[in-house]
């Protein structure tokens, strides 16, 4: 591993005056669990690396009016968080599940986004509840849908000197439940095969939202659209669910590889999507 500088700001404009100055040449850390081992395989070679341990903004978590999480909040504190119980629970489900207690101790929701893998825990979740990304940047914060922040394969909408500063999950409102579940070869220590995350919001016996949200079927996280909509103005029976798991597939651009072929991955969707519907139904419901 070579040399860098070690920069420890204490705000988020401490940290905007850094990344303009060293713009490509500096990357942020949090927890490390992501960066690290890039630096030290020689993947990445940055000059400055920028702890944010010190500010406070990145680091909270609030559930008022809506839930706001700080990009740095580790996955251990969302896991166990009571801000994310109720219709967020399927956030504290996904973070449950990367790597091991030790690396949930460090790793954040914003390296796990950050790092923009397709198989990202944290991502479905986010995307089902219609979360949106703050990103600081020098021109001011901007919003951007969770949906629209991942470009590609480890690419972003964010720019060398711009930071994720935190999320912003609107209230789902009342009736509201969901679930993140994954297929795993191992039972931990492992990343997606297939990734999938339930929302439903219920009225008067009816489905008035749906969202599904897929991972590790194509190069980032999608929407099954087509299985939503199958789903809004319905009452949520057995059979409108294996509809709509059946419809999953539609959105799923999965490819061949070592973890498993395009014919079982589009089976885990299938499988995933009704396991969660299910799951979302009775949170939603009760």
């Amino acid at each position: 591993m070579r040399r860098f500088d070690l920069v420890l700001p204490n705000t988020v404009d401490d940290c905007l005056k850094i990344l303009a100055e060293r713009g490509a040449q500096a990357k942020l850390v949090a927890g490390g669990t992501d960066l690290l081992p890039q630096m030290k395989n020689g993947v990445l070679k940055p000059a400055v690396v920028v702890d944010l341990s010190g500010i406070d903004r990145v680091r909270q978590v609030q559930n008022s009016n809506g839930l706001r999480i700080g990009a740095a909040a580790t996955a251990r504190e969302l896991e166990v968080s009571p801000a994310l119980r109720g219709p967020y629970v399927a956030i504290a489900e996904s973070a449950a599940l990367v790597g091991s207690l030790q690396v949930r101790n460090l790793a954040t929701v914003g390296g796990n986004l950050c790092n923009a893998a397709p198989s990202a825990d944290m991502a479905p979740p986010l995307v089902a509840l219609e979360a949106e990304a703050v990103i600081a940047g020098p021109k001011g914060e901007r919003r951007v849908r969770i949906a629209d922040f991942f470009t590609g394969v480890r690419q972003t909408v964010l720019a060398p000197n711009e930071l994720l500063v935190e999320l912003i999950v609107p209230p789902p409102g009342a009736h509201s439940g969901g679930q993140y579940l994954r297929h795993t070869p191992r039972r931990e220590l492992d990343i997606a095969v297939v990734g999938v995350a339930s929302q439903l919001t219920l009225a008067d016996g009816r489905c008035t939202r749906a969202r599904i949200a897929l991972a590790s079927v194509a190069p980032t996280p999608v929407r099954a659209t087509g299985a939503e909509r199958s789903l809004e103005g319905q009452a949520v029976t057995p059979a409108a669910i294996e509809r709509a798991a059946t419809l999953a597939i539609e959105a799923a651009r999965p490819i061949n590889d070592q973890r498993g072929s395009v014919e079982f991955r589009k089976h885990l969707v299938r499988v995933l999507t009704r396991r969660t519907l299910t799951t979302a139904l009775a949170r939603a419901s009760a």
